[in-house]
C-alpha cells in the first residue's frame, strides 16, 4: 500500500473483504448452477475493480464509499452475481410494442416450444430421406406446407429475411441491374440499410423516381437489356404521406411481363392472415403478394407471423430451384430448432381461428379493449395490496405493433401509470429491469408505463411483488 497515501484511503481499502468472503456471501444468492470456480474468479475480478476505484476516485466520491466489511460485502455481492450473469434471460415486457426487436421479437405458440423440445433432445430426419434411405434435403420438410397454405409453386427458408434477400439477389442478379424507387429504400434495425445489403449481392441498384413520387414512365425507362429484376420493397416499418405516388405491385407486374422481367417483392413483415379487421393501418398479406403476380416474395418468419427468426422466399419453381442451388444457399440455412419451431406455427395457420388463439402475437394484437381493462384493474389492485408505498393510476392509451410493421397503427390499450415518493420515474424503471424476472416497463414524463396489453396474466403478481419490495428497499430474490 503506497505510504504516501491519505488515512481515509488506507482505511477504506483494509476494509474491503477477501475473495473467500465475497465468494461465500455470493453462494448464498441465486445465481444459477455455476460452478464455485466462476464465482471464486468474478470475486477476485470485482474486488479488484473496487480497489482501483478507491485509489483512483477523488475525495468527494471518496466520502460516499462503504467504510465497514459489511458493508462492502453487500454491496458487492451484487457485482460479483452480474458478472457472472450470462445468457438470455426471460423478461416480463410492459412495453406494449408487440413485437419488440430488442425483446427477441415474438414469443412462440406452446406447440411451437413444445416442437423444439422433441427434436433438440433426439436425432432426427433433418438431411435424411427416410423413404430411399439417402441424403435428403431440410427445405423438404415445409416447403409443401409453405406451398399449400400460401399458393406459391416453391418456397425455401433461410436464417432471416435479410438473408433471404442477400440470396435472391445473389442468385438471380449478380453482375446484372436490379430496378428499385428511391422511396422503398429502407433502413432496417441496428442501422442496417437494405441497399447496402442488396449491394452485397453484386447486383447494381438502379434507382428510380424520388423520394415520394415513382411512376410507371420511371421504371420503363430504366430497363435495359443488362435488368434482372424489378424490385418492389413494401415499406412497412414507415409511411410517406402528403404530395406522393409510389407505382403498386400490380402495375409492377404488368411492366415485368412485357419486358419478361421478374418481379421480387420484399414484404418485410409477412402475414398470413388478414389483421384489418382489428387494425386499420393493417398490412397487405403473404397470398395477396403472389395472387398480385409477385414473381418473388420475401418476408420474416418472426414479425407478424408469430414464428421463429428466419427469412421465407416464396414465387416461380424455376427462379427458387437457382436460390436453392446457389452456394450462398448453405451459409444462411436454416437450423433444426428453428425449422421444428417454424413447421410448427405454420401448422396452425391451417385453421386461422386457432392461429388468432394460439399464436402470441396476434393474440395480442386482437386483444380488445374490454379484456385489457379487466387485466389492468387487476393490476392495480394487486400493486395496492402488496405496494402501498406506490402510487397508481390507471388509464386509456395506444400500444403499437413494433417489429418494423404498421407504423401508424395505434391500438387502443389501458395501462397501469405509477409513481413513487422515494424515486424519480427512471430509478423505478431501472429497479424493475434489476428484477428477477427482469420487468421492462417505459416511462412517459415523471411516471412508469405499464401497458397490459404485452403482459400474461400470470405477471400480475410477479410485477406487484416486486414493486412491493422495491418500495421497502429489498433485493430482488434471485437476481443475477
Amino acid at each position: 500500500m503506497d505510504e504516501t497515501m491519505e488515512p481515509t484511503r488506507k482505511e477504506i481499502l483494509r476494509s474491503l473483504p477477501s475473495a473467500e468472503e465475497l465468494f461465500q456471501k455470493t453462494l448464498g444468492k441465486r445465481v444459477g448452477n455455476l460452478p464455485k470456480r466462476a464465482l471464486l474468479e468474478a470475486a477476485k475480478e470485482v474486488l479488484n475493480e473496487a480497489r482501483a476505484a478507491v485509489i483512483k476516485c477523488s475525495e468527494e466520491e471518496l466520502e460516499t464509499l462503504p467504510r465497514s466489511r459489511a458493508q462492502w460485502v453487500e454491496k458487492l455481492s451484487g457485482e460479483v452475481s452480474r458478472t457472472v450473469s450470462w445468457g438470455l434471460r426471460p423478461l416480463i415486457n410492459a412495453t406494449g410494442v408487440i413485437v419488440h426487436t430488442n425483446l427477441g421479437r415474438s414469443p412462440l405458440a406452446p406447440r411451437a416450444v413444445e416442437a423444439i423440445g422433441k427434436i433438440a433432445s433426439r436425432y432426427s430426419d433433418l438431411e435424411y430421406d427416410l423413404r430411399e434411405g439417402k441424403r435428403g434435403s431440410r427445405q423438404s420438410h415445409i416447403e409443401g406446407l409453405l406451398r399449400r397454405l400460401t399458393g406459391a409453386e416453391a418456397a425455401a427458408i433461410v436464417n432471416n429475411n435479410a438473408a433471404a434477400v442477400l440470396l435472391s439477389l445473389t442468385a438471380l442478379a449478380r453482375g446484372r441491374e436490379v430496378v428499385v424507387s428511391r422511396g422503398e429504400l429502407v433502413e432496417i434495425g441496428g442501422s442496417f440499410r437494405m441497399p447496402e445489403v442488396m449491394a452485397q449481392s453484386g447486383a447494381h441498384l438502379v434507382e428510380v423516381g424520388t423520394t415520394n413520387k415513382t411512376r410507371l414512365g420511371d421504371y420503363e425507362k430504366a430497363i435495359t437489356d443488362r435488368t434482372a429484376l424489378l424490385l418492389k420493397v413494401h415499406t412497412s416499418n414507415y409511411r410517406i404521406v402528403g404530395f406522393t405516388q409510389e407505382v403498386s405491385l400490380e402495375e409492377l407486374v404488368k411492366i415485368g411481363r412485357r419486358a419478361s422481367i421478374p418481379v421480387m417483392y420484399d414484404l418485410g413483415s409477412g402475414c398470413l392472415v388478414d389483421l384489418r379487421t382489428y387494425v386499420e393501418d393493417g398490412e397487405p398479406t403473404v397470398q395477396e403478394a403472389l395472387e398480385k403476380g409477385a414473381d418473388i416474395v420475401t418476408f420474416s418468419g418472426d414479425k407478424l407471423l408469430g414464428g421463429p427468426q428466419a427469412g421465407i422466399i416464396l414465387g416461380r419453381k424455376d427462379l427458387l430451384d437457382l436460390i436453392k442451388a446457389h452456394p450462398l444457399a448453405r451459409a444462411v440455412r436454416i437450423d433444426k430448432l428453428t425449422l421444428a419451431a417454424m413447421v410448427a406455427t405454420l401448422e396452425l395457420y391451417w385453421e386461422p381461428r386457432e392461429a388468432m388463439d394460439s399464436i402470441p402475437t396476434l393474440r395480442m394484437i386482437r386483444a380488445q379493449s374490454g379484456e385489457l381493462k379487466s387485466k389492468a384493474r387487476a393490476l392495480v389492485r394487486s400493486i395496492r395490496k402488496e405496494a402501498p408505498g406506490i402510487s397508481v393510476g390507471l388509464r386509456e392509451d395506444h400500444s403499437k405493433v413494433g417489429g418494423g410493421a404498421m407504423p401508424l397503427a395505434k391500438l387502443p390499450t389501458w395501462i397501469v401509470a405509477l409513481k413513487s415518493e422515494g424515486m424519480g420515474a427512471h430509478e423505478l424503471a431501472k429497479a424493475l429491469r434489476g428484477w428477477d424476472p427482469p420487468i421492462i416497463a417505459r416511462v412517459f414524463q415523471d411516471e412508469v408505463i405499464l401497458d397490459v396489453r404485452t403482459m400474461d396474466k400470470g405477471d400480475i403478481p410477479i410485477v406487484a411483488r416486486a414493486l412491493g419490495s422495491i418500495a421497502t428497499g429489498e433485493e430482488a430474490t434471485g437476481r443475477s
